[in-house]
């Protein structure tokens, strides 16, 4: 079993990247891969998401309308596998994505990405490769950012700076609760914390993984669900 305190290091790595710098560049950033055409009603997403932060003014609205590339992966997908260089990261905005590594042949899962969750490699714009698996746990929806055009992005809408920034904090802050949360709780209330904060991924990835990411063994996951359903 992968050591809990080697988990939260590598936790830490993946809920603590550069957000200030990555965030505009995956709401707001051009990909020259083969994209789909956006959606409006994926645009009005972005655009609500948004407006939890700031007034969306109409240049605004159409900075990123007009600026902002979907793309979409299969269920079974991996975006970026160990040893590879990160080129993009996400914005979700459909679907699941689990981070996970491979230690003596075993996969130990790291993180669930969801709806509203920014995937950013560890090594994403940089020339190292990586550490970790990301794969589709679902058909995904992302909006995708590419570190190429970073500079380009921020010159053409200066107001972007200032909001990703203010997100980024606010991201930064809620992660880090997260993670001294889930550090210093045994597997038990890491469950029920779970259940409280994420209820969907129970029915979402398998429960296998689940016990993975709580830092448990399958059969001790079971032993404590059942230990939670007799105690109501």
């Amino acid at each position: 079993m992968l050591k809990l305190t080697k988990r939260f290091k590598l936790r830490y790595e993946l809920n603590n990247q550069d957000f200030c710098n990555s965030f505009a560049k995956i709401l707001i950033g051009k990909c020259y891969n083969t994209l789909l055409k956006i959606d409006l009603s994926v645009k009005n997403e972005i655009l609500k998401y948004l407006s939890k932060y700031t007034t969306i003014t109409r240049e605004l609205e159409n900075a990123i309308k007009e600026n902002t590339f979907i793309k979409s992966f299969g269920k079974g997908t991996t975006l970026l596998s160990e040893g590879e260089i990160s080129t993009e990261c996400y914005f979700l905005l459909k679907g699941c994505i689990r981070s996970y590594i491979i230690e003596n042949g075993e996969e130990k899962t790291i993180e669930f990405y969801t709806e509203e969750q920014v995937v950013t490699p560890s090594n994403y714009g940089k020339a190292t490769p990586s550490n970790y698996y990301f794969e589709c746990m679902e058909n995904v929806i992302v909006s995708v950012g590419n570190p190429e055009l970073e500079k380009e992005t921020f010159q053409k809408h200066p107001q972007l700076d200032s909001l990703s920034r203010v997100i980024a904090e606010i991201i930064m802050a809620k992660n880090q609760d997260s993670f001294a949360k889930f550090k210093t709780s045994n597997p038990e209330e890491r469950y029920l914390n779970m259940l409280k904060t994420r209820p969907e991924l129970v029915q979402r990835v398998p429960q296998h993984q689940i016990a993975s990411y709580l830092g448990v063994k399958p059969e001790s996951l079971s032993r404590i669900r059942k230990r939670i359903i007799s105690n109501k």
